[in-house]
C-alpha cells in the first residue's frame, strides 16, 4: 500500500517535457508512450494532402504539435524507437447475418453468404512519395480504396513486411521495383482492375514472402510466371483471382523446372489458363495441402497425376467443366480430407467412387460432387468410415438409396436432392446417423415409412423432404426435433391441421416451407422471434382466414394460391423494423380495398396482390416503399388513377396493374421518374389520350403491354431508344443485374445470404397466355394492341432487332408495312391485323426465319405474298380480307406482276382467278383474245354490208320496222317491248 501511494504521489508531481514521450499514470502505475517524430507526422501530413477523403475519416491528422500523430486513425508507432510501423487505412469490415451462427452455415450450402464491405473509410487520389520517409513502416494497408495504380517509390519502403494493396482499381504493370522488398511476408494486389506482368521476375527476390495474392493480371509469357512461382523461396500461400493465362506452356520450356518446395496452399478463381497449364498446377509443390481451382473453366478429364501429391488435405475443383470421372491417382492420397468436384460435366456412373476406396477412403470427411451428370445407383459407401459430408444433388442418380448408407456412423450431412432416386426410405437407413445434422431427399420419389412416434437418434438443423411422400398425417417424429432451423416439406402430400406442438419448433426457424399440400384450417399464428427474420411459404394449400400480426417478423411471406380474406390488420399494425422484403398474397379471395398504410413496410423489395378482388383507388402510401422492385396488382377490381406518389418508387423494374379499371392518361413520370424498369404492364384497363413522349425514356425497357385501353394518338417515333431491344442483354453484362434484380430474379440480400425468387409475367401468345419465369429476361415485346391508335408504323420501330413479339393490331394505323421490317431477324410473332394498312407486303419479310405467327388479316393490302418458306406455311385466314392480295397460301392466282387492277372481277383485267391445282404460272394472254375480238368484228361488218347492198327484200323490211318504231316501248330495265296492238 505504501508503494502504490508513493507512485501516486510521483505521478501527481511528475512533469516532464519530451516531445517523443508521454506519461501516462494508471492505477499508480506509470508507463510512457512513445510520441511520433515530428519529421514523420509531416511526412504524413503530406501524404493526407495528396488523398481524397471521402468520408473525412482522417479529421483527426492535423498540424497542431500538441497532437500526438500516434493517436490518429490507422497509425500506430513503435512504443521503443517511437517510429510508424502500421498505416491502416483499409475500409474492410466483414458481416455475416446475426441470425445464423457460424456452426449452422455448412446446413445452409445452399445458400451463399455475402462478405459485405462496409465502407468506414474511403480514399482516393494518389499515394503519396512521403511515405518514403517512414523508414521504419512494416505495416502498410491501404485495400478497399479507389487508388488507381502502385507507385515505384514503394521498393523503398524495405522494411515492409506486410503490404495490402487489393480491392483498388489498379491498372497498369506491375512495377519490379517490389523485388527490394525482400523482408516482405505478405503481398495482396488482387481485385485490381487490370494489371499486367510481362513475366515475375521480381517475386524470388522475396526471400521472406510468404503469402501473395494477384487479381485480374494478365501474364503473358506462362514459362516465366511458372519458373517465378517455384523460384519463390519461402512462398507457402498463392491466391490468384481473375488471372489470365492465354499462351500455350511448351513441355520443353517446362522441363527443367522443378517442383516448389514450399508451396502448401495454392489457390485459383475465376481465372483462365491454357489446358498445358493444367497438369503442372497440379504438380506444382510436393508439399501441397491446398489445391483450389475453382470458377476457372478447366476443360476435359481430370489429369491423372496426383502421384506426388502426398501431403494434399484439401481439393477443391468445384464450378469448371471437368468430364470423365476421377482419375486413379486420387485414391492414393492418404491425407485427403476433403474432395469438391461439385459443378462440373462429370459424366461416369457413381461407381466412380470406387476409385477413392484405397487409403483415401478412410481419411476423407467431405465429399461433394453435386451439380454434375453422373448416373447409375448409389454403390455400397461403408468403406468410407471417416465421412461427415456427403453431396450428391443434382446428378442423374437412379435406384433405390442403399441401408448400407446407414453404416456411415460420422455423418453429418446427407444430401441426394434432385435425382430419380425411388423406393421407401425406412428406420435402417437412418438409425445408426446419431450425428447427422443435415438431411436432404427432396425432388426425388422416395416414400417415407416412418411410425409417428419414432424417435430418431439424431437432432437435425435442416429437414428437406420436398416432393417425398410422407403420407396424409402430419409427421408425428419431427415433434423430436428441437433444433430444427430449416424445414421443407413442401409437396409431400400432407393433408392435415398444424398440430399444437409444431408451433414450439417455429421461434427458432430460419425457413420454413409447407407449401403444395392440403393444409386445413385458419392461417396459423406462427409464434415467431423478433431477432431471427425467417423465410416462410405456406402457398397452394387451403389456410382461410386473415393475415396474422405474428408473421410480421418473416423477412420473406409467401402465402399465395390459399382462400386468405383480409390482411389489413397484418399491415396496418404498427411492428417496428418490419424486415419484410418479400410478401406474396395473390391468387386469394381478398375483397377489401387497398388498405392505405403501407408506410410500415419500408424495406418491401416485392409485392404481389395479383388475382384477387381487391378494389377502390391505389392508395397514396404506396409511394412511400422507395425499395420496392416489383409490384403486381393485376387482374382486380382497382380503379382511379395511378397515384403520383408511385414515382417515389425509383427502383421499380417491374410494375403490372394489368386488368383492373384504372383510367386517366398515361402519366408523364412513368418515363421521368421510373426509368430502370424492365416490365410496364397496364394491359386491359380504361388508360385514354396519347402515348406520353416521356416513354421514350424507359432505356431499359424489355416488355412494354399496353394494349386493351382506349389509347389515340400516334406511335412516339422514339421507341428506338430502348436500348435492350436493340443489343440485347447478355448473361455477362453487369447492367441486367442492378441491385439484386433483373426482370428475372430477386435476391434477398436482407438475410445475409442470396435466396433466389423468379420473377414471372404472363405473355399474351397467339392469343393465350402463357407463363414466362426463367425465360422472362430473354424476351423483348411491344404489345399496344386493341387500342385507337392512328397514322403510320415508324420506321424506325424496325431498328429493334432484339425484338420477338411486336403487336400492333386492331388500331387505325395506316400507311404501309415499313420496308425495312426484314431487319428485325429475331421476330417469333408479328400482328398487324384489323388495321387501315395498304401497300404491298415487304419482301424483307420473307428473310425472318424464327417467325412463328403472323397475322396481316383486315387491312389493304394488295399484291403478291413474297415468296419464303415462312410466309407460305401460315394459314390463308392470317391474310384474309385484304384488299388484293394474290398467291400461295391464298386460293387466288396472281395476274401478270401480281399489281392490282381496277376495272374488272376477271383474271384477264387484274383481279385474279382461281388456282390450278399444278399451282402452274399464268401467262398473259390478253393480246391473243383481244385480236380475236377484232377481227371477228371486222369479217362480221364486211359481210353484213355486202348483205345489204345485194339484197333489197332487207332493206325494204328494216324501212319498214323503223317506220313502225312507236309499237316499241322500253322497260324499266332497258329491254325493248312490244306495245300491244
Amino acid at each position: 500500500m505504501r508503494g502504490t501511494g508513493r507512485s501516486l504521489s510521483l505521478c501527481a508531481g511528475l512533469v516532464l517535457s519530451i516531445a517523443t514521450v508521454a506519461i501516462i499514470c494508471e492505477g499508480g502505475k506509470i508507463t510512457v508512450q512513445a510520441r511520433c517524430i515530428d519529421s514523420e507526422r509531416q511526412a504524413l501530413l503530406d501524404f493526407k494532402q495528396g488523398l481524397e477523403d471521402y468520408h473525412n475519416t482522417l479529421s483527426s491528422w492535423t498540424s497542431s504539435e500538441e497532437e500526438d500523430c500516434c493517436q490518429w486513425r490507422g497509425i500506430k508507432c513503435d512504443n521503443k524507437t517511437n517510429h510508424v510501423v502500421v498505416l491502416l487505412l483499409g475500409a474492410r469490415r466483414d458481416h455475416r447475418p446475426d441470425n445464423i451462427g457460424h456452426d449452422y452455415s455448412k446446413y445452409f450450402h445452399d445458400f451463399d453468404y455475402y462478405v459485405i464491405e462496409v465502407p468506414e473509410s474511403k480514399f482516393g487520389g494518389e499515394i503519396g512519395s512521403s511515405l518514403v520517409k517512414l523508414k521504419s513502416l512494416r505495416h502498410l494497408d491501404l485495400s478497399y480504396n479507389d487508388f488507381s495504380r502502385i507507385p515505384e517509390f514503394i521498393g523503398s519502403l524495405t522494411r515492409l513486411r506486410y503490404l495490402n494493396l487489393g480491392f483498388n482499381p489498379i491498372s497498369g504493370t506491375i512495377p519490379s521495383q517490389l523485388g527490394n522488398l525482400t523482408r516482405l511476408r505478405f503481398l495482396a494486389l488482387d481485385r485490381a482492375d487490370e494489371l499486367i506482368a510481362d513475366n515475375l521476375e521480381w517475386l524470388p527476390r522475396l526471400s521472406s514472402l510468404t503469402t501473395l495474392k494477384l487479381g485480374t493480371l494478365t501474364l503473358s509469357k506462362p514459362a516465366d510466371w511458372l519458373q517465378s512461382i517455384k523460384m519463390a523461396p519461402s512462398l507457402s500461400s498463392l491466391e490468384l483471382f481473375e488471372c489470365y493465362f492465354p499462351y500455350k506452356v511448351a513441355t520443353s520450356s517446362l522441363s527443367h523446372i522443378n517442383s516448389s518446395n514450399s508451396l502448401r496452399a495454392l489457390v485459383i478463381k475465376h481465372s483462365k489458363f491454357h489446358p498445358t497449364a493444367i497438369p503442372w498446377l497440379l504438380n506444382v509443390s510436393y508439399n501441397l495441402v491446398n489445391l483450389t481451382i475453382k470458377h476457372s473453366e478447366i476443360i476435359g478429364p481430370l489429369p491423372n497425376s496426383f502421384d506426388s501429391m502426398r501431403s494434399l488435405e484439401n481439393i477443391d475443383l468445384k464450378s469448371n467443366k471437368l468430364e470423365g470421372g476421377i482419375p486413379k491417382s486420387l485414391g492414393n492420397l492418404c491425407n485427403v480430407k476433403s474432395l469438391d468436384l461439385s459443378f462440373n460435366l462429370l459424366n461416369d456412373t457413381l461407381h466412380l467412387i470406387e476409385t477413392l476406396t484405397g487409403c483415401t477412403a478412410k481419411s476423407l470427411e467431405i465429399l461433394y460432387l453435386q451439380g454434375n451428370e453422373l448416373v447409375g445407383s448409389l454403390p455400397d459407401l461403408s468403406q468410407f468410415s471417416s465421412l461427415k459430408e456427403l453431396r450428391l444433388a443434382d446428378n442423374k442418380l437412379n435406384g433405390s438409396l442403399a441401408e448400407s448408407i446407414g453404416q456411415l456412423s460420422n455423418l453429418e450431412i446427407l444430401e441426394v436432392s434432385s435425382n430419380y432416386i425411388t423406393g421407401v426410405i425406412s428406420k435402417a437407413h437412418l438409425q445408426k446417423l446419431s450425428k447427422l445434422k443435415g438431411l436432404d431427399l427432396s425432388f426425388n420419389s422416395l416414400t417415407l415409412n416412418f411410425e409417428s412416434k419414432w424417435v430418431p437418434p439424431f437432432q437435425l438443423f435442416s429437414l428437406k423432404l420436398s416432393s417425398c411422400k410422407l403420407g396424409a398425417p402430419f409427421p408425428g417424429w419431427l415433434q423430436t426435433q428441437v433444433k430444427l432451423i430449416n424445414i421443407d416439406i413442401s409437396k409431400s402430400g400432407i393433408s392435415d391441421n398444424i398440430p399444437d406442438w409444431f408451433y414450439n419448433l417455429t421461434p427458432k426457424l430460419i425457413n420454413l416451407n409447407l407449401s403444395f399440400n392440403s393444409f386445413k384450417g385458419i392461417l396459423p399464428n406462427f409464434p415467431l422471434r423478433y431477432d431471427i427474420y425467417p423465410v416462410i411459404d405456406l402457398s397452394s394449400n387451403q389456410f382461410y382466414g386473415s393475415v396474422p400480426v405474428s408473421l410480421a417478423n418473416a423477412s420473406a411471406l409467401i402465402i399465395s394460391n390459399n382462400s386468405i380474406t383480409t390482411f389489413k390488420l397484418f399491415l396496418c399494425t404498427e411492428v417496428s423494423d418490419r424486415p419484410t422484403t418479400f410478401l406474396d398474397l395473390s391468387n386469394n379471395m381478398l375483397s377489401e380495398s387497398l388498405p392505405d398504410c403501407w408506410m410500415h413496410l419500408g424495406k418491401l423489395r416485392v409485392l404481389n396482390l395479383e388475382n384477387n378482388k381487391l378494389s377502390g383507388n391505389i392508395p397514396s402510401s404506396l409511394g412511400s416503399l422507395d425499395q420496392i422492385s416489383t409490384l403486381r396488382l393485376s387482374n382486380n377490381s382497382i380503379s382511379g388513377i395511378l397515384p403520383s406518389s408511385l414515382k417515389n418508387c425509383s427502383l421499380l423494374r417491374l410494375l403490372d396493374v394489368g386488368q383492373n379499371n384504372l383510367y386517366g392518361e398515361i402519366p408523364t413520370w412513368i418515363g421521368d421518374y421510373l426509368t430502370d424498369l424492365i416490365v410496364l404492364h397496364l394491359k386491359s384497363n380504361r388508360f385514354y389520350g396519347s402515348l406520353p413522349l416521356s416513354l421514350c425514356h424507359l432505356s431499359d425497357i424489355q416488355i412494354l403491354d399496353l394494349s386493351l385501353n382506349d389509347l389515340s394518338g400516334v406511335i412516339p417515333r422514339c421507341f428506338h431508344n430502348f436500348t435492350p431491344m436493340i443489343h440485347g442483354v447478355h448473361d455477362s453484362d453487369s447492367s441486367a443485374f442492378v441491385d439484386g434484380i433483373d426482370a428475372s430474379y430477386i435476391i434477398d440480400q436482407s438475410r445475409g445470404y442470396g435466396r433466389i425468387f423468379v420473377n414471372y409475367e404472363y405473355i399474351t401468345w397467339k392469343g393465350k397466355n402463357y407463363k414466362y419465369d426463367k425465360n422472362l429476361r430473354l424476351l423483348r415485346i411491344i404489345d399496344l394492341s386493341s387500342n385507337k391508335l392512328s397514322g403510320e408504323i415508324p420506321t424506325n420501330l424496325t431498328n429493334l432487332v432484339e425484338l420477338v413479339q411486336l403487336n400492333l393490331s386492331r388500331n387505325n394505323l395506316s400507311g404501309t408495312i415499313p420496308e425495312s421490317i426484314g431487319k428485325m431477324k429475331l421476330l417469333e410473332s408479328l400482328d398487324l391485323s384489323h388495321n387501315q394498312l395498304s401497300g404491298k407486303i415487304p419482301m424483307g419479310l420473307a428473310d425472318i426465319s424464327f417467325l412463328t405467327f403472323l397475322d396481316l388479316s383486315n387491312n389493304q393490302l394488295w399484291g403478291r405474298i413474297p415468296t419464303g418458306t415462312q410466309l407460305q406455311s401460315f394459314a390463308a385466314s392470317d391474310y384474309s380480307e385484304n384488299r388484293g392480295l394474290c398467291g400461295p397460301p391464298l386460293n387466288v392466282r396472281c395476274c401478270g406482276d401480281g399489281e392490282l387492277q381496277e376495272t374488272s372481277t376477271s383474271c384477264e383485267t387484274g383481279a385474279g382467278r382461281n388456282v390450278e391445282e399444278d399451282d402452274e404460272e399464268w401467262v398473259d394472254m390478253s393480246w391473243f383474245y383481244m385480236g380475236i375480238g377484232v377481227g371477228f368484228g371486222i369479217g362480221f361488218l364486211g359481210t353484213c354490208g355486202l348483205a345489204w347492198y345485194f339484197n333489197t327484200s332487207w332493206r325494204r323490211v328494216y324501212f319498214n320496222q323503223l317506220l313502225n318504231g312507236r309499237r316499241w316501248r322500253t322497260s324499266k330495265y332497258g329491254a325493248r317491248l312490244r306495245r300491244p296492238l
